[in-house]
């Protein structure tokens, strides 16, 4: 568990918290109505803490609506996002570390998730424990016992506990009567008090106060959720008051029923055994003698609490919709761009002296790969190579298969470096359609990235020293591990994780398309530097490694002590790079099969 593991969590809680405000409000235009309206408002408020509107906007996101490649989202759904969501991850909940070893900072970052799922635990098991004794220790009272007949509509018992007369049990309740109450009340007293009982049976109070209670003991540390249960006790009391006094009449009686227990008994330990001494006392006498009739629901008031349900469903579905990925399928020109002609063979125990990564060569626009077909796909649509979250939908045999494909298309004259590389990768994409028949969509999705901005002081990029007008062919020779920088093209970089970074003239986009292909997740380019630049750097750290083993070399031979970490690489660059969580197009493969042999 992380830091942003936590985001989500935080946003459930935030949602949780508004919704139980706006329940607030709601009671408070329902004041004057019947409390049992009022106790079912404060029931869904405390629903939503259990129910989390993450799984509403997920139904939502099963909507999905196509959209064209350059989409704005409509201001109302990015309000509603930062309403719904203001935890999202888009400010870091800690800096990431600039090195790996970093002594201060990391370790409390990483073992703070840990710590606080400690202490929930205690708080939950504690909790828990204190409501599990309590329930035994009434059980066993009541086990021990007698049958009391009050008459045929409940089964009760007489207990020899001083606790207030109560219904205990959630599937079969039962009143229980402390012994000698039937001395202390009088039959018209005692008929209001059993009266009382039988409305928390009919309405199922003990069911709903054991859902109220699992919801404090999982959410122990949010104060509104005790408060919602105080809230629940006195509607609930207040409305069996109103349900005795319409149809008792005896208000005078009641009222010294209740006094008198008060005086006699102590109050149920547990909310999940109702009583008839609970809430505000003092309230609930002076409310019982002045006689107050609810006022029933009017058409306006029964318009509010529906439209208040409707919209509890309609905007979490309607924030999942707003932000259902949107469904692009890969957009080919009118006439695709295909192979003049191509040939496509299965690699039989490809090994590593045949394999040969994906390439566009200048002969002719002829396209060479001896590689996992992943990897075909990978270069046609400018994805990194290795395993990356933007690539999905890909079947298990397209990354262990490796293809021999080669081809061979027409490039008109006069076009630059990296428009002849489109062209190439537009043609790969019509093979891959043709003969493996990939049928391909793309989603926009939120996810774990970096972004790549300018420091402070500015970039410290040192100017191509060539024209991209003027810059040679691709060569085969720009696939090897040990090409000069100066016989490199434009866009291109030779170099590793562990070689280091090294281009003749590469702009920001194709530095964050290479370097992604080790970071584990995309790298979105927020510098706004244009142009093409000569980039050399030192290899880098492997991303979350451990601190290097004290003498271990790195493949260029120098102590692996003094190899930066890919942050530290970006600064010496003039740039910073930042984890966040932002939106990035995601490559869904929906369909791709075995190619039949030329």
């Amino acid at each position: 568990m992380t830091l942003p593991d936590l985001i989500p969590v935080a946003n459930h809680l935030w949602q949780s918290t508004l919704f139980a405000a706006l329940a607030g409000l709601l009671t408070l235009a329902l004041r004057k109505n019947p409390a049992r309206v009022r106790h079912g408002v404060w029931l869904v408020a405390s629903i939503k803490f259990i129910l989390p509107f993450s799984l509403l906007i997920a139904l939502g996101g099963q909507f999905r609506w196509s959209a064209k490649p350059e989409i704005s989202r409509p201001g109302v759904a990015i309000l509603m996002d930062k309403v719904s969501q203001p935890f999202t991850g888009s400010e870091p909940l800690l800096a990431e570390p600039s090195l790996p070893s970093a002594p201060t900072g990391q370790p409390i970052a990483n073992a703070l998730p840990v710590i606080l799922a400690g202490v929930w635990l205690c708080g939950f098991l504690g909790i828990a424990g204190s409501w599990w004794i309590r329930w035994l220790r009434i059980r066993a009272a009541v086990r021990a016992s007698l049958p009391v007949d009050v008459g045929p509509s409940i089964r009760a018992v007489s207990a020899p506990m001083n606790m207030e007369p109560g219904v205990f049990g959630v599937v079969r309740p039962t009143l229980v009567l402390p012994v000698g109450i039937l001395n202390r009340l009088t039959p018209t007293q005692l008929k209001a008090v059993i009266a009382h009982e039988l409305y928390h049976i009919r309405h199922r109070d003990n069911l709903v106060a054991a859902f109220q209670m699992l919801v404090e003991t999982v959410f122990w540390f949010h104060p509104l959720v005790w408060w919602i249960g105080k809230r629940m006790v006195a509607e609930r009391e207040q409305a069996c008051d109103e349900e005795v006094l319409r149809d008792l009449g005896e208000p005078r009686a009641y009222a010294d029923a209740i006094l008198n227990i008060c005086r006699s008994y102590v109050e149920s330990p547990l909310v999940c055994v109702s009583g008839v001494s609970g809430a505000n006392l003092k309230k609930r006498i002076e409310d019982i003698m002045a006689n107050h009739i609810a006022v029933k629901l009017n058409a306006g008031r029964r318009l509010l609490l529906a439209g208040a349900g409707a919209l509890a469903v309609i905007v979490p579905v309607a924030i999942g919709l707003l932000n259902a990925p949107p469904i692009r399928a890969q957009a080919q020109p009118a006439k695709a761009i295909a192979f003049e002609a191509a040939s496509v063979k299965l690699l039989v125990a490809p090994d590593r002296g045949t394999l040969r990564p994906p390439m566009a060569l200048p002969a002719g626009g002829r396209f060479v790969s001896k590689f996992w077909l992943s990897f075909v796909i990978s270069f046609a649509y400018k994805l990194p190579f290795n395993d990356n979250p933007r690539l999905a939908g890909v079947p298990a045999w397209v990354r262990s298969t490796a293809y021999d494909i080669e081809a061979i298309g027409a490039i008109p004259a006069g076009l630059s470096v990296q428009a002849r590389e489109d062209r190439v990768r537009s043609m790969v994409r019509t093979l891959l359609a043709d003969r493996f028949k990939m049928a391909i969509h793309v989603e926009t999705k939120t996810m774990p990235v970096y972004e790549l901005t300018v420091a402070k002081g500015g970039p410290k990029l040192e100017k191509a020293d060539i024209a991209e007008k003027d810059c040679p062919e691709v060569s085969e020779m720009a696939a090897g591990p040990s090409v000069a920088t100066s016989d490199l093209s434009c866009h291109v970089f030779a170099g590793s994780q562990g070689r280091g970074l090294h281009a003749r003239a590469a702009d920001m986009s194709d530095l964050v398309s290479f370097v992604a292909n080790w970071t584990g997740r995309p790298i979105l380019d927020k510098t706004g530097v244009k142009g093409v630049y000569k980039i050399e750097t030192k290899g880098w750290l492997p991303m979350m490694s451990q601190p290097p083993a004290p003498g271990t070399k790195a493949e260029d031979g120098s102590d692996m002590a003094d190899v930066p970490t890919l942050f530290q690489v970006f600064e010496r660059l003039g740039l910073k790079m930042e984890a966040r969580n932002d939106k990035a197009d995601v490559y869904v493969v929906d369909h791709i099969e075995k190619p039949s042999e030329n």
